[in-house]
């Protein structure tokens, strides 16, 4: 491979999938279903409202939804819905290129009009795929701010940001308030190739944590947030780390080499940067 196919392959993000496959022949293929048995999940939860719990949060930014950029498990900021930006004074405006090409759920083009009734920032349009945010003190942090899960990209329309109509990997099937969610891989995403391997997720809600453990020690789901499992170690991955365990996993799940942990979950986004052998 050459340097120039190296960089590209690093940009491509597909780096990470491919350097987690430790002890695995081939690259990572799509199939499967991940199964996650989560806290946090309430009767009151919706599609439209960002600041929930833990489970809402993988399902809507790891699963639904996309953000303008992405804080990959290595750290480094990434683009999603946007592909570039910049700040002409210091961080007090920033402009924003959206991504050309990227649909909704529901086959409706994303635009700019989505993004800023999404954004709780003063936004204006600049052009059909550029828009500018300006605040009133400079930061220069805000591309990375823009990657939590406060700043999902949601439909305009109120009953389609309702319904869990998004632009991420995975199209809502099944969803139970604060029992379970059930998500389908979209066909044609522009993600293909990098990111979203299984064909289906599925997300069962269990308040204790000692239900969430021997569901995953009786193998009806491959990862719980739990601090630990009486289990023998090697049949489970302890993460972010062993001094440090916030999720376990089957060992059936490859993980990138990196897991990120400025968030749960792989930083909520499980759901498509692993996969299974």
């Amino acid at each position: 491979m050459t340097k120039l196919d190296r960089r590209a392959l690093f940009a491509s993000g597909a780096a990470a999938a491919l350097l987690a496959a430790t002890g695995v022949s081939a690259a990572p293929t799509r199939g499967g279903c991940l199964k996650a048995a989560l806290s946090g999940a309430s009767r009151a939860d919706r599609w439209d409202v960002s600041g929930q719990g833990v489970f809402m949060q993988a399902a809507q930014q790891g699963a639904v939804f996309d953000t303008l950029t992405e804080l990959a498990a290595d750290g480094t900021l990434r683009g999603e819905l946007a592909v570039g930006w910049h700040t002409p004074d210091a961080g007090l405006t920033w402009d924003f290129d959206l991504r050309p090409g990227v649909m909704f759920h529901d086959c409706t083009p994303l635009h700019v009009d989505d993004v800023i009734a999404s954004l709780a920032f003063q936004t204006i349009a600049l052009a059909p795929n550029r828009l500018r945010i300006s605040l009133d003190v400079a930061d220069t942090s805000l591309p990375l701010k823009l990657a939590e899960p406060a700043h999902l990209i949601r439909p305009a329309d109120a009953a389609r940001a309702q319904a869990g109509i998004g632009t991420g990997l995975y199209r809502v099937e099944t969803f139970e308030a604060g029992r379970r969610f059930v998500g389908v891989r979209v066909d044609n995403h522009w993600k293909d190739g990098s990111s979203g391997w299984f064909d289906r997720v599925e997300f069962h809600h269990f308040a204790d944590a000692d239900v969430r453990r021997e569901a995953l020690h009786m193998g009806l789901v491959d990862v719980a947030d739990v601090d630990g499992i009486a289990a023998a170690s090697t049949a489970f991955q302890l993460l972010p780390s062993e001094s440090d365990v916030q999720m376990v996993a089957n060992r059936s799940l490859v993980l990138p080499t990196v897991v990120g942990t400025h968030a749960p979950l792989d930083n909520l986004r499980m759901a498509e940067r692993w996969w299974a052998v």
